[in-house]
């Protein structure tokens, strides 16, 4: 019998879908099959998706329902959760975006993750309010109260909700089902990546975000290069300095229709290794 072996194939590890909580460019009546029939006919063929959403999984478990009950993404072997989180740290332009990798591989790894989520917490008005849905619907109204509609609440909720770093470190810490189905990505670049932490006196926060993420979203030579040891750090000094050297991956970050499985420079994450979470890791 002849094995091929480990195959490359291409991931699609940061894609929002329609009604991702914040800004959501996608928009009419067939919008969800415009969405799926642009991954489905991508080129290079996507194997494994990674579905992003803002502090929720509510944009994943649609993909997936439809994948299972209508057939859709029939060349998908693997589709997990992508959770995009806004830590309280700015960056360039905004503030530094970490995500959360979470394997599928238990049942309820949907339920799990929400569980965790609920123990990061953001303080405004004099009132403490947890990362659920529910609560950042009723942040979104706090903070505005002629919001009337959940949706519209939700996105404003989730705009004001920041993470803080040591909160989030130390609630992955503390459970030992995170580190077992949950990698740390953090974005790279400079408008809302780590690059952006420039003030001296942050240097200190930028390199333990950096420790802390196994995964580091960027796909320059530089990044890369930089990750590997092979500019002004050697592989052992950055093994030391960083928690051992960074994996960098590239997505689409599709929030319309034009941006779908289209990276940035036609730019694209390939892993080697079966459809199954344990390739990433």
């Amino acid at each position: 019998m002849i094995s091929r072996g480990s195959e490359w194939r291409r991931w699609e590890p940061h894609i929002h879908a329609p009604g991702t909580v914040l800004n959501n460019q996608f928009s009419g009546p067939d919008v969800w099959d415009k969405y799926l029939a642009a991954l489905e006919a991508a080129s290079p063929a996507i194997e494994a998706i990674a579905v992003t959403d803002y502090y929720v999984t509510d944009a994943y478990e649609e993909v997936v329902r439809r994948h299972r009950e209508q057939a859709r993404l029939p060349g998908v072997g693997l589709i997990f959760p992508n959770v995009e989180l806004r830590l309280d740290v700015a960056a360039k332009t905004g503030f530094v975006n970490m995500h959360l990798f979470v394997s599928p591989e238990d049942a309820d790894h949907v339920d799990q993750v929400r569980r965790l989520l609920a123990r990061l917490q953001f303080r405004a008005f004099e009132d403490r309010f947890d990362c659920t849905r529910a609560e950042l619907i009723r942040l979104g109204r706090k903070a505005d109260p002629s919001l009337t509609d959940d949706r519209a609440a939700l996105s404003h909720g989730a705009s004001q909700f920041k993470v803080n770093f040591d909160q989030l470190r130390q609630v992955w810490g503390e459970s030992a089902w995170a580190k077992k189905n949950i990698l740390i990505a953090v974005a790279g670049g400079a408008g809302d990546g780590t690059s952006g932490v420039r003030e001296a006196a942050d240097q200190v926060i930028r390199q333990e975000i950096e420790r802390f993420a196994h995964v580091i979203f960027a796909s320059s030579d530089a990044q890369r290069d930089f990750w590997l040891g092979r500019r002004a750090m050697n592989e052992t000094q950055i093994r030391e300095r960083y928690n051992g050297l960074k994996p960098c991956l590239h997505g689409s970050d599709a929030h319309r229709n034009e941006d779908v499985a289209a990276p940035f420079g036609d730019r694209f994450s390939w892993i080697k290794g079966g459809l199954e979470f344990d390739a990433l890791r």
